[in-house]
């Protein structure tokens, strides 16, 4: 099987969740075409079993110890080696096939998602998305587990079914006739059974919504005294799930009884059959030895086709919710840019703040209101621009070149200027991985870049160092390691153009002068703007852009600005002094401290 995760999960049809089941079994034909093989093998050898006991006991009342007899044991021998062979294999080609369908399901959300922006949450409840990932995503999995058991079962079936025709007519009608009436029976409660599990799918993806908006607007709920409102709709839709969920079980429960009702009866009546047949001397005993153990075997392909069933109805709604949250249109999906890709050594231009970023430069942006120069700096990277909704007039407007970005593709300004905004999000995986978002870089470039991120201590953090696994969102690293962390992922992308916001607002004075020199000749002849206040970071810059009020009030160098004798000059002091005054209370502070922006909120 392919290790996952998938390095590509492929583009599925969005038509239908018919379309979505066979595409998926496709493109895990050879796991699955195994897995069905080895189960017709096991399941037809299974059968066999009482076929060849049957003979044992008819050679043992003829000619009691023979070679016949013992022949016959050693065949039994070997079949049921065979049984037990194909059961271990097969399930570990079911779980394969579980997994390598549910965790492709997983990726194609994950990815699709990533690459929407925020159109999903705008068409979607974000707990919709979540339990497409939590529950539907699996719930796919599980039909592929399923299939190798129901084919193999319908295999055994039918090898039986010709062998009660050879031994009677009158069984192998019965056999004929009877399991698939059986089978039919169950099938009526499949439809009710779906729509019930399509109801409570629906409730307990509100409720998810309900929970997971719930926890993201805590803080506002305990401001404004609106917890127990919450808390009264999430109880209610918490009995609405309860309730769907009684009555899909109301149904289950009925399909169970069933299934050990009717394959129960299903056998009682080929026996009592069987039974009278012998009394006639129409059959051996042997046969009707054989009989009871092709009845009783029967019972177990008619559990799994009723299994399958089941799970095939679950599989089929959790492919109609994939299919929702993939058919929503990725971000500037049908774009088409109207301006060629611009020079490298083209200037980023904001008209807005009046910003201009000559290629090849590091500059600073630095402003009383922290909150004003992120803006800008993410207004650089066409963060604020959506194809389906009203444009920020100022962002826009950003050139680079001669171009507007919003007149390039989305595709080549993501790839070409990387926006590392304050807050770091990290993920769960190998820490190599997570580094290395493109993908091109070898071990010498990711230690390269956490040495220039000033982050060497991670690898002692991370067991295993770059081949650990780091956990979600970084909770096994400090907040001053998660910060460093996602620097050097930045810097691995290689950007053309790199915006870091507030990279270092988390670490110490010293781990920070270390990582601006790094940073700087790591950075050389490649653009570079900063969004800090940290004197230790802008004696590194090449150009500091002051900004007050939106708009670029002076440019220069460091020094010049702090000796400048303009009220330009007097705002730039009173800024920098406010960040040089918080960079000496964090002095003694480790950079494994855990606030996120201790310096970054002493500023605001």
């Amino acid at each position: 099987m392919r290790s996952l995760p998938l390095v590509d999960p492929g583009s599925p049809p969005l038509t239908s969740p018919l379309a979505y089941l066979w595409w998926q079994a496709r493109a895990q034909w050879g796991i699955l075409l195994g897995a069905i093989v080895v189960g017709v093998v096991g399941n037809v050898a299974g059968a066999f079993l009482p076929y060849v006991i049957g003979r044992i006991v008819d050679d043992g009342l003829t000619d009691g110890v023979s070679p016949a007899l013992l022949t016959g044991c050693l065949v039994l021998a070997a079949v049921g080696a065979v049984q037990v062979v194909c059961n271990v294999v097969g399930h570990r080609l079911d779980i394969q096939n579980w997994l390598r369908a549910a965790f492709a399901s997983s990726q194609l959300i994950g990815h699709h998602v990533t690459r929407t922006g925020d159109a999903v949450t705008a068409e979607l409840p974000t707990g919709e998305v979540i339990a497409t990932v939590a529950s539907d995503a699996l719930r796919l999995g599980e039909v592929y587990a399923i299939t190798a058991r129901f084919v193999g079962g319908l295999a055994a079936y039918a090898a039986i079914a010709v062998v009660l025709a050879r031994t009677s007519a009158t069984l192998g009608a019965l056999a004929l006739v009877g399991l698939p009436v059986v089978v039919g029976v169950l099938a009526l409660l499949v439809k009710p059974l779906q729509a019930r599990q399509a109801a409570q799918r629906e409730a307990s993806g509100r409720l998810t919504t309900l929970g997971a908006d719930t926890v993201s607007g805590l803080r506002i709920l305990r401001g404004i005294g609106g917890e127990e409102v919450f808390t009264e709709r999430y109880r209610a839709q918490s009995q609405v799930v309860r309730g769907a969920g009684v009555r899909v079980a109301q149904t289950q429960s009925l399909l169970d009884a069933l299934q050990t009702l009717l394959p129960g009866a299903f056998l009682v009546s080929v026996v009592w059959v069987g039974a009278h047949l012998a009394l006639a001397g129409e059959i051996t005993p042997g046969e009707l030895v054989a009989l009871y153990g092709f009845a009783a075997f029967l019972t177990h392909p008619l559990w799994t086709a009723t299994e399958a069933m089941r799970v095939a109805s679950r599989a089929y709604i959790g492919a109609g919710k994939i299919i929702k949250v993939l058919a929503v249109p990725e971000a500037a999906a049908g774009e088409h840019p109207v301006a060629a890709a611009p020079d490298p050594r083209a200037e980023l231009v904001d008209p807005a703040s009046g910003l201009v970023v000559r290629a090849g430069t590091f500059v600073a942006l630095v402003g009383a209101d922290p909150d004003a120069t992120a803006r800008i700096a993410t207004r650089l990277g066409r963060f604020d621009v959506g194809p389906d909704s009203m444009p920020d007039d100022d962002a826009d407007r950003v050139r680079w070149g001669a171009a507007r970005l919003s007149e390039l593709a989305l595709a080549e300004v993501r790839a070409r200027i990387v926006v590392a905004e304050s807050t770091p999000h990290l993920f769960t995986g190998v820490l190599a991985t997570e580094l290395d978002v493109r993908g091109r870089a070898d071990e010498g470039d990711l230690l390269g870049a956490l040495a220039v991120a000033d982050a060497a201590d991670v690898l002692d953090s991370v067991p295993g160092g770059l081949a650990g696994a780091i956990a979600e969102q970084g909770r096994s690293l400090s907040g001053g390691q998660r910060q460093r962390v996602a620097l050097a992922r930045a810097l691995l992308t290689e950007a053309e153009v790199l915006v870091l916001v507030e990279p270092t607002s988390a670490v110490d004075a010293h781990t920070e002068a270390r990582i601006a020199g790094r940073l700087a000749g790591a950075r050389r002849g490649r653009t570079t703007v900063v969004v800090t206040a940290s004197p230790l970071v802008l004696d590194a810059v090449d150009e500091v852009a002051f900004v007050e009020d939106g708009r670029v009030r002076a440019v220069g160098r460091h020094r010049t600005l702090i000796d400048a004798d303009s009220a330009a000059g007097r705002a730039y002091r009173a800024v920098v002094s406010r960040a040089d005054a918080t960079d000496t209370t964090t002095d003694s502070i480790d950079s494994t401290d855990s606030p996120e922006v201790p310096r970054a909120a002493a500023h605001r």
